[in-house]
């Protein structure tokens, strides 16, 4: 199978990805977060009956389903890529990788789109049960979405629960419930949930506070705020809790990402965790003399706490993971690149000549000379032993340099922290909001609000973050040791990948105008029009 690529069809085939998924991911995360205090706001007003908390459900379930429909559109784009752009992939993994994606399209899809038609028009033809029912089953149906689609992701980070079958070059599940709940997908998995809550509260205090600068649906937006602070304090403390886990995770699975996450070239026993630093731009490659940081403030011995649940544990830096020769948790000693790289050059041998040894069994079968097809039977035999010894470093032998195996350093390093320090914000935000909302006038400190309006964006941006060092921390693998990104893309043309990029990249901005556009309408009109159109629908 020949794997080698034009190198401008893969990176443009990334970008191309890349800008599906982070569009994508602009509308996901508003969904699950609305549809969730969507089903409180409702669960309120059956069990009192006080018909403010019906309106305020109805007028959040508008942005909900603008915000819906959008989501869908660009998460059906994202999975048929696979398919165009990365058929080397879909068929080295389909098999694995394509069984979550149906999972979650027959069930999670479908009792999502049935339960939101019951949500949108079943006010007047249902019962209060009957509807507070389908609006948490469309949280349910949400969440199970990207449950599956989570799973997927975190077999990629993690392949477990599968057996390469050399006949047909392809991997193979052998355990589903290694691969549905192993740590890294069930750690993935509440992250994003929670990351999903988290911009789902900000935006509900963020239009909520407009709504008091503007002095206007006063009950209303008190009413949001002071429900939305309370999950989203929540929300951001477990953030916090899944986002140890998230690392220690990484730390088991992924060193290098985690090296790259803490620009940590040379490891070290009891490593400190960096609180803030500024990355050495001289810093060219793995193995130079130059300092990695210009400066850095790091809390002493806490990488090796959070990554080994141990404070002197000896943390892997870039160098240590190229070079090898350091102890594994499990005592053994790590091998380095060109160690791995050898493997992975006999794991591909091995499979070369597997085939050419099946080839001439089948064809010393048909010509009746059982003699030679007991030999090339053998023969198969021991070349499948020696590529299943060889397996794990199957992809190493796809790569050139120890280099290669580093990402992007600053990227990753940037994006993590940041993404920290805003998830410290939004804590402290909460609690902030909370304190004026039950000691104070939240009316009265317009500052506030502002800080609640503008802060928005930021959620957004926290996520992107997290994305951003999640797959750009673990290149170059598509699957981790096993499939690098160079060899998993489809055999395009440059020219057809870069005209796709353009056409989506036009019509995904086409598509967020149209959204913020049609949601800053209905946030204008104010929640009792919005509910009393819903009210109004046959």
């Amino acid at each position: 199978m020949d794997f080698l690529l034009n190198a401008a069809t893969v990176n443009w085939s990334r970008g191309q990805f890349a800008l599906t998924a982070m569009y994508h991911w602009i509308f996901v995360p508003l969904t699950i977060g609305l549809a969730l205090l969507m089903a409180i706001m409702e669960s309120i007003y059956v069990r009192t009956g006080d018909e403010k908390w019906k309106n305020i459900s109805r007028f959040w379930q508008k942005i909900f389903g603008i915000n819906f429909a959008i989501g869908i559109a660009t998460g059906i784009i994202l999975e048929f890529q696979f398919g165009t752009n990365w058929s080397n992939y879909s068929w080295f993994v389909g098999d694995i990788f394509g069984a979550p994606l149906a999972i979650e399209g027959i069930v999670a899809f479908f009792l999502e789109a049935t339960f939101v038609t019951i949500m949108f028009f079943g006010w007047n033809r249902v019962s209060k049960g009957v509807h507070l029912l389908s609006t948490w089953m469309v949280f349910l149906g949400a969440t199970l979405s990207a449950l599956w689609i989570l799973v997927a992701n975190a077999w990629m980070q993690h392949p477990v629960g599968m057996e390469f079958n050399p006949d047909t070059v392809r991997n193979e599940m052998v355990d589903f419930w290694a691969v549905a709940l192993s740590p890294v997908a069930i750690n993935k998995f509440l992250h994003t949930v929670f990351a999903s809550l988290a911009v789902g509260s900000s935006f509900v205090v963020g239009v909520s506070a407009w709504y008091l600068l503007k002095n206007r649906h006063i009950d209303f937006a008190l009413k949001s705020i002071k429900l939305a602070s309370i999950v989203g304090l929540i929300t951001f403390l477990m953030l916090a809790f899944t986002g140890d886990g998230s690392a220690y995770e990484v730390s088991q699975k992924q060193p290098m990402k985690l090296a790259a996450m803490e620009g940590l070239y040379e490891g070290k026993e009891g490593a400190g965790l960096v609180m803030i630093g500024m990355l050495n731009p001289s810093k060219k490659v793995y193995n130079d003399d130059a300092d990695p940081y210009l400066f850095k403030m790091e809390i002493p011995k806490l990488l090796s706490l959070l990554g080994y649940r141990d404070i002197n544990a000896f943390v892997p830096g870039i160098k240590d993971i190229i070079d090898g020769g350091y102890t594994l948790q499990d005592g053994s000693t790590a091998l380095s690149f060109e160690e791995r790289k050898a493997r992975g050059e006999l794991a591909i041998k091995a499979l070369a000549d597997y085939q050419m040894a099946k080839k001439a069994e089948s064809e010393a079968i048909a010509a009746g000379n059982s003699e030679a097809a007991n030999i090339a039977a053998s023969e198969a035999a021991n070349y499948e032993t020696i590529l299943r010894e060889n397996y794990e470093h199957f992809g190493y032998g796809y790569l050139e340099t120890g280099e290669d195996l580093v990402p992007d350093v600053p990227l990753t390093f940037y994006s993590f922290h940041l993404m920290v320090m805003i998830g410290m914000y939004f804590i402290l935000f909460f609690m902030v909001i909370l304190f004026f909302q039950y000691k104070k006038d939240l009316r009265s400190t317009k500052w506030l609000l502002y800080i609640a309006l503008w802060s928005i964006p930021l959620s957004y941006i926290a996520g992107q973050l997290g994305w951003l060092v999640a797959e750009v921390g673990r290149q170059p693998w598509t699957i981790q040791d096993i499939l690098p990104v160079e060899v998993a893309a489809s055999a395009l043309s440059p020219g057809h990948v870069i005209t796709t990029f353009v056409m989506f990249a036009v019509i995904f901005t086409v598509l967020l105008i149209a959204e913020v556009t049609i949601m800053v309408k209905q946030i204008k009109k104010g929640p009792e029009e919005v509910a009393t159109e819903i009210g109004n629908e046959k």
